[in-house]
């Protein structure tokens, strides 16, 4: 704590116990109020008779009279207190409430001779002291770091970071209703695993005690939901939090939120078809349009239809080099100033090739198809070309969103797919053998979408790290 926020304390302390003195309970109990404070300024007239409460944020004090502003979750509001209106005692209590302080008041409406919409206060009740200054009125709560580790503060003082929240809540809504309206039954799958798959990741692993056995935080909730579609549910979807124990980015949280949805007799075409209604759906609810200009001043078109290209034509668009074909792909990547190494298979190089040259250059949606069999060990190959599977990803300001394919259902297949991917794992990992028998009871084909909730606020909300968008992002401890 620093010298002045010290002093700052101190003083709400002697403060805090002058109230205590005067009789006053500090941390006040129940208060009934009568609409928040939004409602009272868009119906306002004068003389209206009003219950409210909320922060207080500002303080003018002059002599037997003090105006202040008031902000509750919806809005804040100038209030006038008069000490011949509350009586010389409360007027002495109120003279010990500081900004930060939350009150409960009643009082009646009038508008300032400058024409301030204010209540004039009646009665109040002090309902919790704030022992920890607010942020200074003019610089308000500008340090990242302390804005995402003292997320209350930050709600407090900064309504566009509320609103943010807000709106991730409607958007979250949305596409609830999106998909119920279209018949799919939301469900919801276990989050500890004994075997973490449906993903490519690092998982975080913990212990039941009673069981006696391991156990791993989801990494994703794949191949659960695959089941259900064994059980005769066509249509699933599953908002969830997944967990991977991988590095933090502007991208990357290590707990984070996630879409899965699975329609029977489908295919990755009707995911892609699925993908641009959502998206279109929630630009015109947040946006108003299918275009929107962003704070970098680009603007982003979600006008349908979007661009389709193959994974292998954008990167031989982007550099010229197709690392199906050329002799050497290492050298090749090499010298086209690519991060690999000496062991990378030619499928792994053209998604690194991919991920370096083309996806930070995607700004408007791009659907980009076809990925490598060998890299997508969960998705069905097309029929034209068993190298080659029936997935996309999509790209929006030049970062992955979601991730589709048409399943594989093939239990013969499926099993040679993950013993492929398990000998070149760098961890030991054990094969879902529960999942391969499930596939030998047959599961119908379908199409599978995931799509990054976290990443999905950020493109609406214009926000610019994934960290602006969860309310309490994974940092290092405070150090003390």
């Amino acid at each position: 704590m620093s010298e002045d926020k010290g002093i700052l304390f101190e003083q709400k302390l002697k403060n805090l116990d002058a109230l205590i003195e005067l009789g006053v309970n500090p941390y006040g109990a129940r208060f009934e109020v009568g609409g928040s404070i939004a409602s009272v300024k868009n119906n306002f007239a004068d003389g209206m008779k009003v219950t409210i409460a909320g922060r207080i944020m500002a303080y003018r004090g002059h002599g037997k009279s003090i105006f202040f502003d008031i902000k509750d979750s919806t809005e804040k509001m100038q209030a006038y207190i008069q000490n011949k209106t509350v009586g010389e005692e409360q007027f002495a209590v109120f003279s010990n409430i500081e900004i930060g302080d939350i009150i409960g008041l009643t009082g009646e409406t009038f508008t300032t001779r400058m024409g301030e919409p204010t209540i004039k206060v009646e009665s109040f009740t002090l309902l919790s002291k704030s022992l920890q200054p607010l942020p200074e009125k003019w610089h308000g709560l500008k340090d990242v770091e302390t804005r995402y580790r003292q997320r209350y503060v930050d709600l407090i003082v900064n309504d566009d970071v509320r609103n943010t929240f807000k709106l991730r809540s409607k958007i979250i809504q949305s596409i609830r209703s999106f998909f119920i309206d279209k018949g799919f039954l939301e469900v919801e799958t276990p989050m500890m695993h004994h075997i973490p798959g449906g993903a490519t990741a690092r998982p975080f692993a913990t212990y039941h005690n009673a069981l006696g056995i391991p156990l791993f935080l989801r990494i994703a909730p794949e191949l659960f939901l695959k089941r259900l579609l064994v059980g005769g549910f066509e249509r699933v979807f599953e908002l969830n939090r997944n967990f991977r124990n991988e590095g933090i980015s502007r991208r990357h949280n290590p707990e984070f939120t996630m879409l899965e949805v699975y329609q029977a007799y489908a295919d990755y075409e009707v995911m892609m078809e699925l993908t641009e209604n959502l998206f279109v759906s929630l630009a015109q609810e947040v946006w108003g349009s299918t275009k929107h200009v962003m704070s970098d001043g680009v603007e982003i078109d979600l006008t349908l239809p979007w661009k389709r290209i193959s994974l292998k034509d954008a990167v031989v668009e982007a550099c010229g080099i197709d690392f199906t074909t050329v002799a050497d792909p290492v050298k090749a990547a090499i010298d086209a100033k690519l991060p690999v190494k000496h062991d990378m298979t030619r499928d792994e190089i053209l998604c690194e090739a991919f991920e370096e040259l083309v996806e930070p250059k995607l700004y408007n949606p791009t659907f980009v198809v076809h990925f490598p069999s060998s890299v997508s060990p969960l998705a069905k190959s097309l029929d034209s070309d068993p190298n080659v599977t029936a997935r996309f990803e999509l790209i929006v300001r030049g970062q992955e969103l979601a991730n589709a394919y048409s399943e594989l259902n093939d239990p013969l297949e499926q099993r040679k797919r993950l013993q492929k991917q398990l000998e070149s794992a760098e961890d030991s990992k054990q094969l879902d053998e529960d999942f391969i028998r499930a596939l030998e009871y047959g599961m119908p084909p379908a199409g599978g979408l995931g799509i990054g909730i976290d990443r999905l606020v950020m493109l609406l909300t214009d926000s610019d790290s994934i960290r602006d968008v969860i309310l309490f992002p994974q940092l290092k401890p405070e150090l003390s």
